[in-house]
């Protein structure tokens, strides 16, 4: 097979990682250090850790997440919520959507270099294991062009496997989300017969990342994620971007030392194109070239070029965050209509789901007619049989005592007056009430109240009694 056609560099027409002929070019980034890389890897540790550890602190007695879908359960940083919470996501997702659009708007890819998953767990986890067998990108390159040898053979097998061990933990802490950690630690020592959809699961999560982690990689965010696509919409001259200064950096050259008695060459910008901001792209566009889709953000640019800048003695920011007006000179607007707008709905939703938070009663109390006759009529009474459906929302377990008011005398029969129920569990208990069919105007209003013991809380519920209409006043005489 002839070698695939390779290029002078980036093209702002081409993705970098795909040849003309449409074959993959593996990319190899270089090792960066600077002020912006230091502060990603402090945030990628803090996200790491999080997502680790939201399965194992506990939080009002249980995991700060566990989403028990099977038997629609669902904890979350002390709160209980069960299936008929799940209108609520609405207003999550819809903070999430609309926050996207702020943040964008405001701070460009910031989302998309310093916390996406795809980003955190590649430049966090997988990167390094690469480094630490293979070595830095000029040996990378190199060995891509060598024939295999049992070293390089057995060097591979153990970096495949680091990364098959890291992508199993990703996905069974994934997992612990779903089962808990301690139902984790139990079906991994019961095996994979005892609990076959955790496995399957489980490994299909795993062969995902090691695909997308082991060889997929940038090729999500430039042909599969469609965040980049939307940045035209979302995104506008004063937003914030990682761009080249052409004012300061054209023309771009290499350094040349005039020999004496030879004229100076003309003057040149500060870019003297060593194309180190191409090297460490982790999808290896050239940022020289204008805002690009491709571009996540992540500003790994900026500190190699800051780096050489330093090394020339020249000012740091020739590569900079900046908006498209700040690069061309032009004052960058942060306050403007489209951040008002984006804000203003972002508040709204997120203040609606903080008041479906806040206003979230810690049980449900529901009052329903049996069904079939509304009534009753036997030996001179009239009954109405109800059905009290309970569910504990607590995170704990508690005591709901039900008491009846009535306006009229009623002899009222509850079989369970006072019901004990685990978190997130649900009773029903049959309620009876009986009234003197003389002597009593019917219809009439009575009151069902439950007190939850571990809240305090009290729910009161108005239900009508029904029965046949009597009425007591006596008959007009006819004339």
């Amino acid at each position: 097979m002839s070698a695939a056609p390779q290029r002078d560099g980036p093209r702002i027409d081409q993705l970098t990682s795909i040849h003309a002929d449409g074959s993959r070019l593996a990319l190899h980034p270089a090792d960066v250090h600077g002020r912006f890389i230091t502060r990603r890897r402090v945030g990628f540790a803090v996200l790491i850790a999080i997502y680790l550890a939201l399965p194992l602190v506990e939080v009002g007695g249980h995991p700060a997440v566990h989403l028990d879908v099977a038997a629609r359960r669902f904890y979350l940083f002390g709160g209980t919520y069960n299936a008929q919470d799940f209108w609520r996501v609405l207003f999550l997702l819809t903070s999430v959507g609309f926050g996207l659009l702020f943040f964008t708007a405001w701070l460009g890819r910031v989302w998309c270099g310093w916390a996406c998953p795809q980003t955190v767990f590649l430049e966090a986890l997988y990167r390094p294991i690469e480094r630490f067998f293979d070595g830095p990108r000029e040996r990378r390159l190199k060995a891509a062009k060598e024939p295999w040898t049992p070293v390089r053979v057995a060097r591979a097998v153990l970096k495949h496997g680091a990364y098959a061990a890291v992508s199993l933990l990703i996905s069974h802490a994934a997992l612990s989300l779903f089962v808990s950690a301690g139902g984790l630690i139990a079906m991994v020592a019961d095996g994979p017969v005892a609990s076959p959809v955790a496995f399957t699961w489980a490994m299909a999560v795993t062969g995902a990342l090691y695909f997308n982690f082991a060889w997929f990689r940038e090729q999500l965010c430039v042909v599969v994620c469609p965040y980049g696509r939307l940045q035209s919409a979302m995104q506008d001259r004063d937003s914030l971007i990682v761009g080249y200064d052409t004012r300061r950096g054209e023309p771009r050259g290499r350094l040349i030392k005039a020999a004496p008695g030879v004229p100076a060459p003309p003057p040149r910008g500060d870019c003297v194109d060593c194309f180190k901001c191409v090297a460490v792209c982790p999808t290896g566009i050239d940022i020289r070239n204008g805002l690009q889709m491709d571009c996540l953000a992540c500003a790994q640019c900026v500190d190699a070029c800051d780096g050489v800048m330093d090394k020339l003695g020249r000012p740091r920011g020739l590569i900079r965050y900046d908006s498209l007006n700040g690069l061309d000179g032009q004052p960058r607007r942060v306050l403007r209509p489209r951040l008002f707008i984006y804000g203003a709905l972002m508040l709204v939703a997120v203040v609606g789901f903080t008041l479906s938070l806040v206003r979230r009663v810690p049980f449900e109390a529901n009052l329903l007619r049996f069904q079939g006759m509304p009534y009753v009529v036997e030996q001179g009474t009239v009954r109405n049989q109800f059905e009290l459906h309970l569910v504990n929302k607590n995170p704990s377990e508690t005591v709901l005592t039900i008491r009846v008011d009535s306006p009229v005398p009623a002899k009222v029969v509850v079989p369970q007056a006072q019901v004990t129920l685990a978190s997130l569990e649900s009773f029903r208990v049959p309620l009876f009430i009986t009234v003197d069919q003389s002597g009593t105007e019917l219809p009439f209003h009575f009151t069902v109240e439950v007190a939850d013991a571990a809240s305090g809380e009290v729910k009161r519920m108005e239900a009508r009694f029904l029965g046949p209409v009597y009425s007591l006043q006596p008959e007009a005489q006819l004339p």
